[in-house]
């Protein structure tokens, strides 16, 4: 593992950087990106920006968002790809993974827990609450003012990524960082209420739809909600408008883990999973191949939803007595 000096040293030299996030961009990833984009634009770099999946509703609101790219990689002549809050391969999607097939140099800077990322140079550091924390350093470290616009991104990155300061990764540093933010100007309230106080209208009906689904464990430490693409269609709804519905079981008392089952297009299902206090469901999601964090992790799987489900649940079940 490289140290963040060492990561700032290869960016610096680069002239042309290419930088992605994960699929299904959130907050963070889409934050990381467009601080770290922005700012070396300052330095006179020509980087562009890149996403296999669009940039969600809720985000474009991001300074910088209309620069990401979405879909098929533009060609050019790269000096440096720059992969964030993703040390995971198939993380990238098809259309970004395309550029590893080159001799680019590849970086990876993540906060997810992995062993062994895929970077040339890698820098994972699972104790930062999110991977802008990480950019927001090496900022610094680069020598880049953070301004307003940069500020926002950072911003958004980690208060999506703490539950709005309310998950157990929400350290001192983490206020210090946001409080450092605050100070640049950045409209804390407006953010508030665009990241965590307004949804679409197809998320509230997606939201109606997927609480028919409920299910809770005889235990009563286990619920879930399973979501076919029929009725995310059937509302007009987006695979975007899922993201918020895990909070619901996860909200119901007595529930330590919490499941959300999405039905995707190619024949698999997106399984999300949350916990409160003492299941470390990174360790459950990588028994399944995927991962993430200790209360926040995920993982997708092929078949259908009954499929997933029966695995998910046998595997979740087993971690509690009289479930």
């Amino acid at each position: 593992m490289n140290s963040l000096s060492e990561v700032a040293e290869v960016i610096k030299k680069a002239r042309r950087p290419l930088i992605s996030g994960h699929v299904m961009p959130d907050g963070d990833s889409l934050g990381s990106i467009l601080a770290l984009g922005l700012g070396l634009q300052t330095l006179g770099q020509e980087v562009t920006m890149v996403s296999s999946d669009p940039v969600p509703d809720l985000y474009t609101f991001l300074p910088g968002a209309e620069q990401i790219v979405v879909g098929k990689v533009p060609p050019g002549n790269y000096d440096l790809f720059i992969a964030l809050d993703c040390s995971v391969i198939d993380r990238l999607g098809k259309y970004v993974e395309s550029v590893l097939n080159s001799e680019i140099t590849t970086l990876v800077i993540d906060h997810h827990v992995n062993d062994n990322p895929f970077g040339h140079y890698n820098y994972v550091e699972p104790k930062s609450a999110a991977t802008g924390q990480i950019v927001m350093d090496l900022l610094d470290l680069i020598n880049i003012e953070i301004d307003n616009k940069l500020a926002i991104n950072l911003y958004t990155a980690i208060v999506t990524d703490t539950g709005s300061f309310r998950y157990e990764n929400t350290t001192p540093e983490v206020h210090v960082k946001a409080s450092r933010l605050i100070d640049l100007g950045i409209p804390v309230s407006k953010l508030s209420n665009l990241i965590f106080g307004e949804q679409p209208v197809e998320s509230i009906r997606l939201l109606q739809v997927a609480l028919q689904s409920l299910e809770i464990s005889k235990c009563g430490q286990i619920a879930w909600l399973s979501i076919t693409q029929e009725q995310v269609q059937s509302v007009g709804a987006e695979d975007q408008h899922v993201d918020g519905l895990i909070n619901y079981p996860r909200k119901i008392k007595g529930v330590e883990v919490a499941i959300v089952f999405k039905e995707l297009n190619d024949g698999m299902v997106k399984v999300s999973l949350r916990s409160k206090y003492q299941v470390d469901v990174n360790l459950l999601a990588k028994k399944f191949g995927g991962g993430g964090h200790v209360r926040a992790s995920g993982c997708t799987l092929k078949g259908g939803l009954d499929q997933a489900k029966k695995l998910v649940l046998t595997e979740t079940q087993n971690l509690f007595r009289g479930c």
